[in-house]
Formats: structure tokens, sequence, C-alpha cells
């Protein structure tokens, strides 16, 4: 609704408003919403800056009225409710109560002043590692839930309303909910604002001009932060997700639910900072196992990796050619001497006897792997490779999950792919991961739901080798390796981690 010109004339910086009291010195943001602006102010009388939430509108606009008049009524009811994450709210202006009719006011939310930076400011260089997204965050979730629990809705749905104190919390600087708002819709603003830390990106409706929109899929969903940069920790993107998503198709209902997981990961990355950090060698980028900061570019490692791979070329030919002569060696009754123990898991047939396990014809390579994963939500898709590479040096890792699965996904597993249909007598899978849980599907395409696939084998990994003989089975060109149980690691880690996949064809 337009306002007079009169409004626009006083709402500047240097402007006076509110009978005289507020001079207005800086303009931190503008929720459109609530046709609200969002300033700086100097109270003339108590001498001290403030944070003020001007409503402004037309007086002869009745419903505008109301709105303006709702907000600030639960503004003043939230004035009860002290926290460290949300500003005190010091006083509440309406028309003919220290607001003048003339100035185009409909209401005003008066706040103690947050020290500190604006929220946008702290962003403007790009995403904040998840480990610092998640130790801002805490507070500001606390004081949610915290209000919840009272019975009040605090607004915190805006990224221009949220303030980074000086001693690193995120804060609610200017308090004053829409008429409309409930709880829900600060679950919904403490999800955007995580996902905004992390992308850089604002993944509700009405946010400020100029930052970037999250992307959605084709669903109309919003993308998973860890979609944008793998770097991030599944568990924290996933919740970003979540908590944007209607509840009823498995979105977060309440901020204890978020305040859980960024606990747990504030824990996690306390524990980790007490480890000393080891200096990866300059041939070996593998040695880096948990790390929160973003990838950096390096020119002359870049170099060096180049080199590497150069060397690394030229050693797999030779490889190649070893193994060409002793493929045969590999294959024969002599037990392996390295690597841990060969675990051979025999499968029941359907009739409830073991299969004979059909002699082995050789190895077959596939013609490529990826993650399989039925969230869209790929544990390290780059790594993937990995599992098939003929190096045991190097490995895919599923995420650390602070849950077993089912929780957030029923499983995690990378689907093989070959050049023509196989019929497979057995896989050996090598993993220092004991205990993990593993089934071998066979598929009828590369994306075919879970439900559709057909289980030939089933065992728990050793740490070293697991030869897995399968049943018996139709040819097959898409092979999955499914994972439905992580190993524990202890301290509420659950990780799975796969060094190679031999593919071993069936006469």
């Amino acid at each position: 609704m337009p306002v007079s010109s009169g409004v626009h004339a006083a709402l500047v910086p240097g402007g006076v408003i509110g009978n005289g009291r507020y001079r207005l010195l800086a303009k931190s943001g503008a929720d459109a919403r609530s046709n609200a602006e969002l300033w700086r102010a100097r109270d003339g009388q108590l001498n001290r800056d403030v944070a003020l939430t001007v409503l402004l509108g037309d007086l002869a606009d009745n419903e505008a009225a109301a709105r303006a008049r709702r907000t600030v009524e639960r503004a003043m009811h939230a004035a009860s409710f002290t926290h460290p994450g949300v500003s005190r709210v010091i006083d509440v202006l309406t028309p003919g109560t220290g607001i003048r009719p003339d100035e185009g006011i409909l209401g005003m939310v008066v706040a103690e002043w947050t020290q500190g930076t604006d929220l946008m400011d702290l962003i403007a260089e790009g995403p904040l590692p998840a480990g610092a997204a998640t130790r801002l965050l805490e507070p500001l979730g606390a004081a949610i839930e915290g209000a919840h629990h009272a019975g009040l809705v605090l607004g915190a749905d805006h990224p221009q309303r949220i303030r980074v104190t000086s001693d690193g919390r995120l804060r609610l600087a200017f308090p004053g909910p829409r008429p409309d708002a409930i709880a829900r819709d600060d679950v919904k603003g403490l999800g955007a604002i995580l996902y905004l830390l992390l992308t850089g990106r604002w993944a509700l409706p009405g946010g400020p001009g100029g930052v970037p929109v999250a992307p959605t899929g084709p669903d109309g969903s919003v993308v998973a932060p860890n979609a944008l940069h793998p770097y991030l920790p599944h568990e924290l993107s996933s919740v970003a997700v979540r908590s944007l998503e209607d509840t009823s198709v498995g979105g977060i209902r309440t901020s204890a639910a978020i305040l859980q997981v960024l606990n747990q990961i504030a824990a996690d990355e306390a524990e980790t900072s007490l480890i000393q950090a080891v200096t990866p060698r300059e041939d070996d980028d593998e040695q880096v196992v948990w790390t929160t900061q973003r990838p950096r570019q390096d020119k002359q490692q870049k170099k060096k990796l180049w080199i590497s791979v150069g060397v690394l070329a030229l050693a797999t030919v030779t490889v190649i050619v070893w193994l060409s002569v002793q493929i045969v060696g590999f294959f024969s009754d002599e037990p392996s001497k390295g690597g841990g123990p060969t675990v051979v898991i025999n499968q029941p047939n359907s009739n409830g006897q073991t299969a004979p396990a059909p002699t082995p014809a050789g190895p077959v390579q596939p013609g490529r792997i990826g993650v399989y994963d039925v969230t869209n939500q790929p544990d390290n898709a780059n790594q993937a490779s990995r599992a098939v590479d003929n190096n045991a040096n190097t490995f895919w890792r599923s995420d650390n999950y602070f849950q077993q699965f089912p929780a957030l996904k029923p499983g995690i597993g990378l689907m093989a792919s070959f050049a023509e249909p196989v019929r497979l007598a057995s896989v050996t899978i090598t993993s220092p991961s004991k205990g993990t849980h593993v089934e071998i599907r066979v598929a009828s395409a590369l994306d075919s739901p879970l439900e559709e696939t057909k289980v030939i084998g089933i065992a728990d990994l050793s740490d070293g080798q697991t030869q897995i003989q399968l049943n018996e089975h139709e040819p097959t060109g898409h092979v999955l390796i499914w994972i439905t149980q992580l190993t524990n690691a202890g301290g509420g880690k659950n990780q799975s981690e796969i060094r190679e996949i031999l593919y071993t064809r069936a006469q």
C-alpha cells in the first residue's frame, strides 16, 4: 500500500520520528511482507542506540492498520521473554501513542540495539564452513525453542532481521512477527538461515533483493546444500532442507529437532578440534579424513597433482601388465597374505539349501560406477570411481551419520554398470569398516527403484576382504552394493568406507 510522501521524507538517515524522540541513523533492511523498514536509531531521551521495526502504511487502510496493530501486540507480548538470542523489546508505539498520525507510520517496535554486524554482511564474501554456521546458529535456535515453549512466535524468518553479535552469535535484532506468523514459520526461518549460511542463498519467499534465490529441483523442492557444496556434512544439509519442507512429507516440525543436530555437530566439531592436525604428504591427498573447511585452489599444488597423475598413469600401465601375469595366481587356493581376513559368506537359495558356488571365470570390470541414493542426496558422489580403480589405497566413504539408517534415509549404495549383461559368481569387497551390513542387488536399469531390485547376496563386512558368494541370477547389466547399516565408530559416528570392489564372473 503506498504511503504519503511525508513518510518517505522522514525515513532517511538524520530524520526524526516517534514524536521527535528517535533520530534515524542507518537503514538495516526491509521486510516487504509486513511493509516494514528496519532501522538503527538514536533514542534522544535515553541517549542510546535502538533497533526500530517501522510499520508503514495509510491509516485509512483499515486492513493494513489492523495487521500493524496485531504485529505490535505480538511484539508487546514477547517483551516478557528474555534470551541472549533475541533483542529485548523496550517499547511499542501506535498512532496517537508515541506516533503522530501524520507520520504515515502504523506501528513501531523499539528494541535494544545489537552490537556486531548484519547477517548479510557476514556472508557477503561467500558461504561459511559447516562448523562456523553451526556455532552461529545454535543461540538463535535455542531462543526460538524457548519462545515456543512459552507460547510465543518470534518471527525469525527474514535474514535482515538477524544480526551477528560481537561474540559470534546470531540474534533476532528486529522483533515483530507478522500478524499471521505461526511457530512453524520460525522453524522454516531457522532452516532458511542455516541454508543461507551454508550456500549464500535464501530459500523462502519474500527475501531481500540482491540475495540469490535457492535453486529448486524438478519437483519444486529446494536443492540440498551438499548438492551445491559436496564438502558439507550430510546431516547438516539434510536438516536445512527438511526444515523447509511441508511436515506432511517429512518436514521437521520443531526447532528442537534442529537443535539436536546442531548440538551434535558442535560437539563433534569440538572433539575434532582437539585432534592434532596431520600435514598430508605432497603425493597423497587422501590423508585428510575430516574437514569443515571449503577446498581452496593452490596453483603449485595443482601443478604437483598433474605431475603425480602422469606418474600414476605410467605406473598403472605397468601394474596392468603385471596383473595379466599374476591374475591366475590371484584366484588360486593359496590364502591371501595381506589386507586382513577374507570371509566367504554363502547365501541360502529359495528352498533353504546352500547354493553351490559357481566356478569363477575371472574378474569383470564395470564400465562405470556411481552413488545410488533414493533421497537425491548422494554421499561423496565424486569418489565413487575409487571403489573400482584397482588401488586399495583409495576409497569411497559414506557421509558421517549421527543416527543409523533408516533415520534419515533407508541406506546408501554403489551402482555398477557393465558393458554387457553378466552373471556373477561372487563379489569381493575390501574395507576396513567391520560390521557394515551390505546387500548385493541386481537391477534392470541404472535408476531402478530400490523395490524393483533383487537381493542375491548379503554380508556383514570384516576388516579386510569379504568375499560374498551370490545366488543364481539372470545376467544383468547393473549390480548394486546396498549398505543398510554403517560401522559404528563411537561418539555418535556412523560411517563406512569401501576401498575396492572385485566382481567375479560365473562360467
